[in-house]
């Protein structure tokens, strides 16, 4: 039967300069996510849960159906990657999160997004 420690996630980020206006407190960042099933069965990605906080404590919350308008299958041994973005005021922060799947038997589980950062690169302190 699937579970959490069957999934791995992992996340990279970027900052987008060209998108980003730092004179209007509007910072742009990519993120890439790889899940990988490393377990024996199959299992659906059905929602998604973040909190993006920035650096002043603001907190934003966003759950919604699947991951860019998908809810893959991702098979034994496979790993699904897609990239989206997240838009703070300040040009620190960070998100964490979980998916939420069903596995191939209809047992339903949570797997955890550990937290990452969202960082302009170079910031002087």
């Amino acid at each position: 039967m699937a579970n959490s420690a069957d999934f791995a996630v992992t996340v990279e980020t970027h900052y987008l300069a060209t998108q980003s206006d730092p004179s209007q407190s509007h910072y742009v960042f990519a993120y890439i996510i790889t899940i990988n099933n490393y377990g024996n069965e199959a299992a659906q990605l059905l929602r998604r849960h973040w909190v993006i906080t920035d650096s002043t404590g603001h907190v934003e919350e966003v759950r919604g159906d699947g991951v860019v308008g998908e809810q893959p299958l991702i098979r034994p041994g496979e790993h699904y990657r897609y990239s989206s973005g997240s838009v703070l005021k300040t040009p620190v922060g960070s998100m964490y999160g979980s998916y939420e799947f069903v596995g191939a038997s209809g047992a339903v589980f949570a797997v955890p997004i550990e937290p990452f950062s969202l960082n302009v690169p170079d910031l002087v302190h």
